[in-house]
């Protein structure tokens, strides 16, 4: 059974640009032997990740990363189960956020600002939906 899952969490102190390639890197090593696709974004210190997959590869996911220091504040935003994926193009894409038109941002938020924890899961689904249409999404 394929399952989608939405979270968001506040960055560990200190958090770069080297260490999101590090961890795209091994995501993109890891999840293609464990069937997990999805998206990854980092915002002003907020990761927001889409995983899709098996029930029990996703739950494996999502738990370990509760418990990486890497992470604080998580939040489940979206779980459901699903017939297909919609990220099925990416072990791990990466929204790129120089291309990331505001405009597109105000539609599903109260501001110009991404931030998933006043956004529904749902809205912010539909905007990772639409950044997959918009050619905004990275996978090198």
């Amino acid at each position: 059974m394929l399952v989608r899952l939405l979270y968001a969490s506040r960055a560990a102190e200190g958090t770069k640009e080297s260490q999101l390639a590090a961890i795209l890197k091994q995501s993109r090593e890891h999840n293609p032997a464990e069937g997990i696709t999805g998206l990854l974004c980092l915002s002003d210190g907020v990761f927001i990740q889409v995983l899709e997959g098996g029930r029990d590869a996703v739950n494996a996911r999502y738990k370990a990363i509760v418990q990486d220091p890497r992470h604080h504040d998580v939040i489940l935003l979206s779980y459901e189960e699903i017939d297909e994926r919609r990220f099925a193009g990416w072990s791990m894409g990466q929204v790129n956020l120089h291309r990331l038109n505001p405009a597109l941002v105000l539609k599903y938020c109260d501001t110009t600002r991404l931030n998933p924890y006043a956004m529904r899961g749902q809205a912010l689904m539909a905007l990772f939906q639409e950044l997959v249409s918009s050619g905004v999404i990275e996978c090198s």
